[in-house]
């Protein structure tokens, strides 16, 4: 199975174009890297990791805060996102660059959380069974002058990919060549990144992040134990649902009043390899709209070290759906303002004036008996515990839950979301 994830930023000045056109199939230049990646503080990458899950609890609040968007179904990428910031953060200045840090839950100059953040990016084990692998690219108006040290920095800490592009002359072609480079490395499963009219002639450069996972579960659940068995909606009816089966030692909590004050259960799902897991999340019935509000990172935290093996008898709906997100007014949400507008500062970025304009975010997610598919690409246009116990733990998720996927040695948060309707797509 596989999980992939893309994002995009196209950044757009005010001023007008070079006008200098591009080749039909623009080459990717490179700018060296500083040697080999700049020495990273461990230190800085675990405060990081930790900041991006801040982070994305955070960017599903704010997606979830309507009251006709608290019942979705929801898949997001904290990871994408997160690091398609870092690749804007270096070049901004002022109050953009604060708002930026502040969003992204860290204390880092935007140069150091940049290399933390593509520090994160490293080789997962799990042989045939488990592929994990990120790529970050640079698209510029052919001519357009970005300052070194912007590009140096992007070089040094996420190996990235030059491509030019006259958006001016074609922007819609510009953009095909985006959404076929952005597809190609999340192997197809993220189209149409950017929808027509999103990459204009004013658009100057775009920043794009491909993120692409497959990974098979390393306890696979056996087809034959999948049934259909009733699923506990928001809305009360409980209609019948694909759900595998399998009994097993696994890593499970539950617990209590301590946790945004609603009982809730828990079990980690290894891929193979161990170097990844998913973890479920599964609130009492009818307490699920007040937990997952009052759910933060310390709290997120206090479960997932409350992990413990124990047998577990575990029921879990098979599911899959997509998720479409203007991200803009959530990222305003988290105080990510001056970026957008006509006080935006990316003078590290070039001398012309430059502000972010829309930010989109396409995902999809599939998980069945023999691991998880997934993929989200997201865009911005840039202008102007429980002790073991002798009986199995019985966890049956027969109602809405949250799901986590991550990299269990570093703590990057992948993909994060909610299912409130496995039927739904």
């Amino acid at each position: 199975m596989l999980l992939a994830a893309a994002l995009a930023a196209p950044l757009v000045a005010g001023c007008g174009s070079t006008g200098a056109a591009a080749p039909a199939a623009p080459a990717v230049l490179r700018v060296t890297a500083s040697g080999s990646r700049p020495a990273v503080d461990p230190a800085q990458v675990t405060a990081t990791a930790a900041g991006t899950g801040a982070f994305g609890l955070d960017l599903l609040h704010a997606l979830t805060a309507a009251p006709d968007a608290a019942g979705r179904n929801v898949v997001l990428s904290p990871s994408g996102l997160a690091t398609l910031l870092a690749m804007l953060a270096p070049g901004a200045r002022g109050a953009t660059a604060d708002e930026l840090t502040k969003a992204l839950h860290t204390s880092l100059t935007p140069q150091q959380y940049a290399l933390a953040t593509g520090a994160l990016d490293h080789p997962v084990q799990g042989g045939d069974d488990v592929t994990l692998r990120q790529s970050d690219d640079l698209w510029t108006q052919q001519g357009y002058p970005v300052q070194p040290d912007y590009l140096q920095t992007l070089a040094d800490a996420f190996d990235t990919g030059v491509h030019p592009a006259d958006f001016h002359k074609d922007p819609d072609d510009a953009r095909k060549a985006v959404n076929a480079t952005v597809e190609k490395a999340t192997e197809g499963r993220i189209k149409d990144l950017f929808a027509p009219g999103q990459i204009t002639a004013d658009t100057r450069l775009v920043l794009t992040d491909a993120l692409y996972l497959k990974a098979k579960w390393a306890s696979p659940f056996k087809p034959e134990h999948t049934a259909d068995r009733p699923f506990h909606k928001l809305d009360g009816s409980a209609p019948n649902v694909s759900t595998m089966a399998q009994s097993g030692s696994l890593k499970y909590a539950e617990g209590s009043g301590g946790i945004v004050g609603e009982p809730w259960q828990a079990v980690e799902l290894p891929y193979a390899g161990g170097g990844l897991a998913m973890d479920v999340i599964v609130p009492a019935q009818g307490g699920f709209a007040a937990f997952a509000k009052g759910l933060d990172q310390a709290q997120l935290d206090r479960i997932l070290g409350g992990l413990a093996p124990r047998p577990v008898d575990l029921e879990l709906p098979r599911f899959h759906f997509d998720t479409s997100n203007e991200l803009t007014p959530a990222l305003r949400a988290l105080g990510v303002s001056t970026a957008f507008g006509d006080k935006a500062d990316f003078g590290g970025i070039s001398k012309e004036p430059l502000a972010v304009g829309p930010v989109v975010q396409k995902a999809t997610i599939e998980v069945d008996e023999q691991g998880t598919v997934a993929a989200a690409g997201s865009g911005a246009g840039m202008a102007g515990a429980a002790a073991p116990a002798v009986h199995p733990a019985l966890l049956h998720v027969d109602r809405p839950f949250l799901f986590l996927i991550r990299d269990t040695n570093g703590g990057r948060p992948l993909f994060l979301g909610q299912v409130t309707d496995p039927q739904a797509r």
